[in-house]
């Protein structure tokens, strides 16, 4: 997770889903203005924010539920790291970056692999799997890759990943209080904005601590990020001479609709207009971990917004304000949000309360 394995060797998984800010980007620059990554490769952009890795282990198998008519689970901001590879979703997201050539930019599997047998940790391979680092047959190299992503997704399933130290953790096990403004956003939160609806806030059944995601996908009707630099990448190529981005500014994000509109079954694919425009809902744990004051983050998938205040006052008046346009104008969510009513006063309890969820309190 740590370690620089790109071409070249400049970027590891930790270089965009940092620990001190929540496991997702920690270059306060980058957030401010583009809020989208480069790559190892310099010239090279993404189309997204990165997302948290925090808590990524806990989201189910990629699946479509029936019963509510929707989407469910996987990784990536689109679902497309579904779990089918590897039984489990963060693995199948953690081999992505290293094969992408907007990202860490590797060849091929077998070129991570040698990265690896080269690694100062190589010794724990055999370790771990019984076997010494293989790459002499293609059997071979997909076997051990797909052993690389089980190991970064059991490291993200490890207490330092998930650890469940939040202020509001440790008000559910009854060892601290919440301000009186606190509990204000929290009763706030649980009612009138309608947020733990797909950010559900309560223990489970079993007292299960709260992952505040609902693991479904939604489109909020967010507006363009007029700064993200996957705009320019029409003029960028790949070693093969593609162009990363041939649209240019005419590029939508499609999000989940666009994962789907490609699947290899046909249902799915019956599917994708219905879900054009929908992200994964994500985690709030760590919504502001930070590390400093001032140090600025960016909210949502294309990383527009760059205040937690910014986005509750959009999920407050998007349809009774003066908002930019949403980016993909169907499918959006009109019955969760939009025109909640909150006064100035009862965003900033909100916004109070979601501060309480960065791991890593300590008791005053």
């Amino acid at each position: 997770f740590f370690d620089k394995i790109s071409s070249p060797d400049s970027m590891a998984c930790a270089d965009c889903h940092a620990p001190d800010v929540g496991f997702t980007g920690p270059i306060g620059g980058i957030n401010k203005h583009y809020a989208v990554y480069r790559g190892a490769v310099p010239q090279r952009f993404g189309n997204r924010k990165p997302p948290s890795a925090a808590y990524a282990t806990l989201s189910p198998l990629f699946h479509f539920d029936a019963a509510e008519g929707l989407f469910v689970g996987g990784n990536f901001w689109d679902g497309r790291a579904t779990g089918e590879t590897l039984g489990n979703p963060a693995a199948d997201q953690a081999l992505g970056p290293f094969l992408n050539p907007v990202e860490q930019n590797n060849a091929n599997k077998m070129a991570v692999l040698e990265q690896v047998a080269v690694s100062k940790y190589a010794w724990l391979w055999e370790e771990v799997w019984g076997e010494p680092i293989s790459y002499e047959t293609e059997a071979d190299i997909d076997i051990n890759y797909g052993w690389i992503g089980l190991a970064i997704a059991a490291y993200e399933d490890s207490s330092e990943v998930n650890a469940f130290t939040s202020k509001y953790d440790y008000y559910l096990m009854g060892e601290v209080e919440l301000t009186e403004q606190e509990m204000w956003g929290l009763e706030l939160f649980e009612g009138k904005a309608l947020c733990s609806a797909c950010h559900p806030s309560e223990l489970g059944p079993n007292g299960e601590l709260p992952l505040f995601t609902d693991f479904t996908f939604d489109n909020l009707g967010v507006p363009k990020n007029p700064n993200n630099p996957f705009y320019d990448m029409d003029t960028v190529y790949l070693d093969d001479g593609t162009i990363i981005n041939p649209l240019g500014d005419a590029w939508i994000d499609y999000g989940l609709g666009g994962f789907l509109e490609n699947h290899p079954m046909a249902f799915y694919r019956s599917k994708a207009f219905e879900n054009y425009g929908k992200h994964k809902v994500p985690t709030l744990r760590n919504v502001d971990k930070r590390n400093g004051n001032n140090f600025p983050k960016a909210f949502v998938h294309n990383g527009v917004f760059k205040s937690l205040k910014e986005v509750v006052h959009f999920y407050n008046t998007r349809d009774v304000e003066m908002w930019p346009p949403p980016e993909v104008p169907m499918n959006i969510n009109v019955e969760e949000l939009g025109n909640l009513g909150l006064t100035d006063e009862e965003e900033d309890a909100i916004v109070a309360f979601m501060k309480t969820l960065s791991d890593g309190y300590r008791f005053k």
